[in-house]
């Protein structure tokens, strides 16, 4: 048997530092030029003949790569596309349904509690070279999508800033505005400022009730395998008056349905633990929007649920003042 010492030796002996398979570089080289190739041909004809949306439309659908190229031209994620794709389908603003020719779709959806399934990427292309009215809508999208006074007050201004009509005229100062976004996406996501649960730390500022984060007590110790570190422990850990978890999500996964039934193992701890408290979830999020099965089922392990919609967040405010008689 090796020594730790040696094996520990061997890995920095033999470090490759980065892994890379020649073969696959090559062939996403080559993915990266067509990409390249097929936005500067797209330049030249906006040159040529001007900013018509026709040339969009024959982009994203003749060309293999197209709509990769025009996410990639504005900035616009993959994943977000999939997303505001299914808030079209979910929601009925008439502007909005107007602009993109939803009632033209053709597809169907299912108004079950099992809500909408998301589109994959593959059946999204195939609405695109299927259906000339999504097509167009897609491309009236990234035109006109930032004047949707529903867009305006439902997408976050980092994302709604990529549908403006100077990305797609390949405006220099828009390809830095571009470049920026795509390098600071990482830590824009990462801000605490940018985290809901703000929201509830300011409304229990503004009370001046103390909170505390992180692990119960009783928990740890007759539950370790299957305790939750908590959001808010209000006033503190050891007379916990509140419990709150919250789960905002903007995307949709099988873990869902695994994360509902954790909630519920919880709350039947915390009603033996902690009798007196209350246990509220804060579900937000089109992810949970979508999954109305998995919904249905994180609700129903706590005593109260909100939003982080103002007028449920001054219902919280509400809750807490007669909790504590402020």
């Amino acid at each position: 048997m090796n020594s730790n010492n040696n094996k520990f030796q061997k890995v920095i002996d033999k470090n490759t530092f980065y892994f890379y398979n020649p073969e696959f570089e090559e062939k996403y080289e080559g993915y990266i030029s067509s990409l390249k190739s097929t936005l500067l041909v797209l330049k030249n004809d906006i040159e040529v003949n001007g900013l018509r949306k026709e040339s969009f439309e024959t982009l994203i659908s003749k060309k293999e790569n197209g709509l990769r190229a025009l996410l990639s031209l504005t900035g616009f994620s993959n994943e977000f596309l999939k997303r505001i794709t299914t808030l079209i389908r979910v929601v009925d603003d008439e502007e909005l349904n107007k602009l993109v020719n939803k009632s033209k779709w053709y597809f169907k959806d299912s108004n079950s509690n099992y809500g909408v399934r998301e589109w994959t990427d593959r059946q999204i292309q195939k609405m695109i070279y299927e259906n000339e009215h999504f097509r167009k809508g897609i491309v009236n999208l990234f035109f006109e999508g930032a004047t949707i006074p529903f867009l305006c007050n439902t997408i976050p201004l980092f994302e709604l800033k990529k549908l403006t009509i100077s990305k797609l005229k390949f405006e220099i100062p828009e390809m830095i505005d571009t470049l920026i976004r795509y390098k600071e996406k990482g830590s824009y996501s990462g801000k605490k400022e940018n985290n809901p649960e703000i929201l509830v730390e300011k409304i229990l500022d503004e009370l001046q009730i103390t909170y505390e984060k992180g692990d119960l007590s009783e928990l740890v110790k007759n539950a370790p395998d299957t305790k939750r570190t908590m959001d808010f422990i209000i006033p503190n850990k050891s007379n916990p008056l509140i419990i709150i978890e919250s789960s905002f999500l903007v995307t949709t996964s099988s873990g869902q349905g695994d994360k509902s039934k954790t909630e519920i193992s919880i709350e039947t701890l915390i009603k033996d633990h902690y009798p007196k408290s209350t246990f509220i979830g804060f579900v937000d999020g089109i992810g949970w929007y979508v999954r109305k099965g998995d919904l249905k089922r994180m609700v129903s392990a706590y005593d109260d649920v909100f939003t982080y919609h103002a007028d449920e967040l001054i219902r919280f405010k509400k809750l807490v003042k007669k909790i504590f008689k402020t």
